[in-house]
């Protein structure tokens, strides 16, 4: 999906600022594949680990610990904490189980959604099915039909 190609959302109308863990830099890559991006994307984090979850993106430990990395708790820390970082109008993360292997007895395609704005933060979860490219590309297109919904 292209949001802007299709005429599907006016980027210029607000900033966005990405903490990426299972898409590992798609979203931002994506968002930043069109001329004036520097006028809506603020920033990204690329967060493999629980350590720059942590240190970086500020997810509580003790959140990380209780819930694990593919968790909404983690998520959701992760889309309010990364917009508060680069002081954008949205926040979205990305967390999840791309595979080929399990996660923290989570299933292969077992994804989490974030978005935060100034006064909302929602998260979805999903199930995708597919290579590891597949569920990583089916997060970035469901990751932009959450981001419209909150635009329109």
């Amino acid at each position: 999906m292209t949001l802007r190609r299709r005429g599907l959302i006016d980027l210029e109308k607000f900033t966005i600022a990405c903490a990426e863990s299972c898409t590992g830099g798609l979203l931002m890559s994506r968002l930043t594949d069109f001329a004036g991006a520097s006028n809506y994307v603020k920033g990204g984090v690329v967060a493999y680990t629980n350590e720059i979850k942590n240190k970086i993106l500020r997810v509580d430990k003790e959140t990380l610990e209780k819930f694990g990395a593919v968790s909404s708790q983690t998520a959701l820390a992760m889309a309010k904490n990364v917009r508060e970082i680069f002081d954008s109008t949205f926040g979205m993360s990305t967390t999840g189980v791309a595979g080929p292997d399990k996660s923290e007895g989570k299933d292969v395609g077992t994804v989490f959604i974030a978005i935060a704005g100034a006064d909302f933060a929602d998260v979805k979860e999903f199930h995708f099915t597919g290579t590891r490219s597949e569920i990583k590309f089916q997060t970035a297109d469901e990751a932009f039909k959450i981001l419209l919904e909150r635009t329109h």
